[in-house]
C-alpha cells in the first residue's frame, strides 16, 4: 500500500512561510549574513522557527549540543521525519540548503529536486542522496514513490512547489504549525492555490506554550 504525500511547515499567523525572497548568497554564507538583507531575512526566519530549535529530537538529528524540550512539539517534529521515506523539493530550497546543511544532511532518505538543471546524484554522509529530477512535478512524485513503498512522501518546499502539488490535485494531507509571530510582508504560503478545486477538512489540532499544529486532509472539490 502506497504511503500518503503531504507537506509540514511552520508559518507566520498572517500567512507567510518565509521572509520577502533575497538571493541565496545573502542569508547562507557569513559574508551575506553581514549585510543588512541577509542579517533581516535570518532574524525573521530565526524567528519564526525558533519552536523547533528547542526541541531534543531535532537537536539530536541536527547533531546539536544534547539537552532541549519533549513534549507535542518534540513528538511531531519526531513523527514528521519517521513517517518520511522520501523527500521533494525545488531548485531554490536546495541551493539554499547545499549552502548551510551539515555534511551530514539532515534528511536521511532520498531527496528528489525539480529542477531545470542536469547533474548527476549527489550522495552525502547518513544515507541523503539528492536526485534532480528535470521533467516536472509528477514525474519527481512517480520516482519518490517508487522509492518510497509505503513509507510518506514529504513535499518538503519551496512555497512555489508546495503550490504546485496543490493545484495539481497531489497531495493528501498537510500540516501547518502556526507560529505566533506577524511578518507583513514575504512568501505567501496559499498566495496563486486556486481554491476552486481544493477541499480541506481539519483532523487534527495540537498546541503547546509555544505554537498550534494544524493538520488537514485534501481532497477534490
Amino acid at each position: 500500500m502506497a504511503g500518503k504525500v503531504f507537506f509540514s511547515v511552520t508559518m507566520s499567523l498572517d500567512g507567510f512561510m518565509a521572509p520577502d525572497p533575497v538571493p541565496v548568497e545573502e542569508v547562507f554564507t557569513p559574508d551575506g549574513q553581514n549585510t543588512p538583507a541577509g542579517g533581516r531575512w535570518l532574524a525573521k526566519w530565526s524567528e519564526l522557527q525558533a519552536w523547533v530549535f528547542h526541541q531534543r529530537w531535532f537537536r539530536e538529528n541536527l547533531g546539536l549540543d544534547e539537552g532541549g524540550e519533549e513534549g507535542i512539539d518534540n513528538d511531531i517534529v519526531r513523527g514528521t521525519f519517521e513517517r518520511t521515506g522520501v523527500s521533494v523539493m525545488g531548485k531554490r530550497m536546495f541551493e539554499a540548503g547545499e549552502l548551510a546543511w551539515p555534511e551530514e544532511a539532515p534528511f536521511h532518505t532520498p531527496v528528489f529536486v525539480v529542477t531545470h538543471t542536469e547533474r548527476e546524484p549527489w550522495e552525502r554522509p547518513g544515507g541523503t542522496t539528492f536526485y534532480f529530477v528535470n521533467d516536472g512535478i509528477e514525474s519527481a512524485l512517480r520516482q519518490a514513490r517508487e522509492v518510497a513503498g509505503e513509507r510518506d512522501v514529504r513535499i518538503a518546499g519551496g512555497a512555489e512547489l508546495i503550490q504546485q502539488y496543490l493545484d495539481a490535485n497531489l497531495l493528501d494531507e498537510f500540516s501547518i504549525t502556526l507560529s505566533p509571530v506577524l511578518f507583513g510582508t514575504g512568501v505567501r504560503l496559499f498566495d496563486r492555490v486556486d481554491p476552486a478545486h481544493i477541499a480541506l477538512a481539519q483532523t487534527r489540532s495540537d498546541a503547546s506554550s509555544r505554537v498550534t499544529h494544524l493538520t488537514y486532509t485534501v481532497t477534490k472539490r
